[in-house]
């Protein structure tokens, strides 16, 4: 195969990158037209505002508006190169990452591959479970929510359809919240109309949580409020209970508690997803172990950033969270750097600006964490869908997204109600 990929070599150095998330496109973009040969890989031909990815799932958002070709993104853009294709390892001894397509070479490479489902203890069964990290995962779950609703208007047996219809969700960090938000909004607002046959006041939707408290990095106040409004849309909430096991549609707790679901979401837990071909010394819990200037420790030109990278002071000492904030500020501080690299400027070690964090939990109720004020309810909800819609890739995508919330608000339904791709669990 074609060692070069049709990437014509040039007298300016060539900075690879591995992942078109929110760490990698920050970087690139900071790059564009600059004095560097930026090759972006990605195993996908679009970015993923993965925020709302839980907007997808439940029939709120095409998932056309989530994404954006990462070609458009760079298409005026003279010194960047895209290249479709699934990293399979890195070569550090030969400065190379070998790929599905084919072998390229860096002088520096950035490693932003992102997080991916830590399923712990259920690996084994992890095909039973419905994930929430891709488009994909979004487009599935949306298919097999409807797909039980549908199975379940072909049976008498209560049983059968309280199995059907009933929703399990691990994990109440913000996508297990938002997710269980908008299911107890559908469950009160939109699926009755549509399957007026089933009697939904026996639909549950239940929210485990091993720790004491939801949406845990944010404050008490913040977490009661939220919680507050998931009992008001019908969630029942399930506080220091660890789901043991899964099997046959019946899920257990520690506590000995059996619920029947078929649906059984997992928002419980991510991790860094390694790429082969790093030594192990230089890996810590699944994250690249990085100094303050995002380099790969024993590695001078190898970087990570983002969720893939553990970057460890004394107030993170795992590492800085997998957020989007997180990830953006870290790639624009590294394209910092690789300028002041070219200028002879010294580099500058990244400082989090942590501007604090929000959450919805449905039409109207949201909850605000800024480093200098919380507060909740209707102005942090509007808020908050201020934020997700700026922070959209394109116009068009920030206008459908405006437009489909605003139908939404007043005519209480979630019109994409599709499925396209019927979607069979292993």
């Amino acid at each position: 195969m074609n060692m070069d990929l049709n990437i014509k070599n040039t007298d300016l150095k060539r900075i690879v990158i591995i992942g078109g998330g929110f760490a990698g496109i920050e970087l690139a973009k900071k790059l564009k037209n600059k004095k560097f040969q930026v090759i972006l890989i990605d195993k996908n031909n679009y970015h993923t505002f993965q925020p709302l990815l839980y907007q997808v799932a439940t029939f709120g958002l095409e998932a056309e508006s989530i994404a954006y070709p990462l070609r458009r993104l760079f298409h005026n853009a003279s010194n960047i190169l895209f290249r479709m294709a699934e990293v399979l390892k890195i070569i550090p001894q030969s400065n190379e990452v070998e790929t599905s397509i084919g072998n390229i070479k860096y002088d520096y490479l950035v490693i932003a591959s992102g997080s991916t489902n830590n399923f712990f203890s259920f690996d084994s069964i992890s095909s039973s479970l419905m994930p929430m990290k891709s488009v994909v995962d979004a487009l599935n779950l949306r298919s097999f929510i409807l797909q039980n609703f549908e199975k379940a208007l072909l049976t008498n047996k209560i049983s059968e359809q309280e199995e059907l219809i009933n929703i399990a969700i691990v994990g109440a960090g913000p996508t297990g919240v938002e997710l269980a938000g908008a299911l107890g909004e559908m469950k009160n607002s939109v699926l009755p109309y549509d399957y007026a046959e089933l009697d939904l006041t026996k639909m549950q939707i239940h929210l485990f949580e091993a720790s004491s408290k939801i949406l845990s990095s944010m404050s008490d106040k913040s977490s009661d409020k939220a919680k507050k409004y998931l009992n008001e849309l019908g969630v029942k909430v399930w506080l220091d209970t660890k789901v043991v096991e899964y099997k046959n549609n019946i899920l257990t707790t520690d506590k000995g508690i059996k619920i029947s679901a078929s649906n059984l979401i997992w928002t419980a837990g991510v991790k860094g997803k390694i790429i082969p071909g790093i030594e192990d010394k230089s890996i810590q819990g699944n994250r690249y172990k990085v100094g303050m200037d995002s380099r790969v420790e024993g590695y001078q030109n190898i970087f990570a950033i983002g969720d893939v990278s553990a970057m460890i002071t004394d107030k993170f000492p795992k590492g800085f969270p997998m957020l989007a904030t997180v990830a953006i500020e870290q790639g624009l501080n590294l394209a910092e750097n690789f300028l002041n690299l070219q200028k002879g400027k010294d580099w500058i070690m990244f400082d989090y600006n942590d501007k604090g964090s929000m959450a919805t939990v449905g039409r109207n109720r949201a909850v605000v964490d800024l480093t200098f004020i919380s507060f909740q309810g209707t102005f942090a909800w509007f808020l908050w869908m201020l934020v997700h819609i700026m922070s959209l890739i394109g116009f068009r995508n920030k206008l459908i997204a405006f437009f489909g919330w605003v139908y939404n608000y007043f005519t209480y339904d979630r019109a994409i109600r599709l499925i396209i791709t019927p979607f069979k669990r292993d």
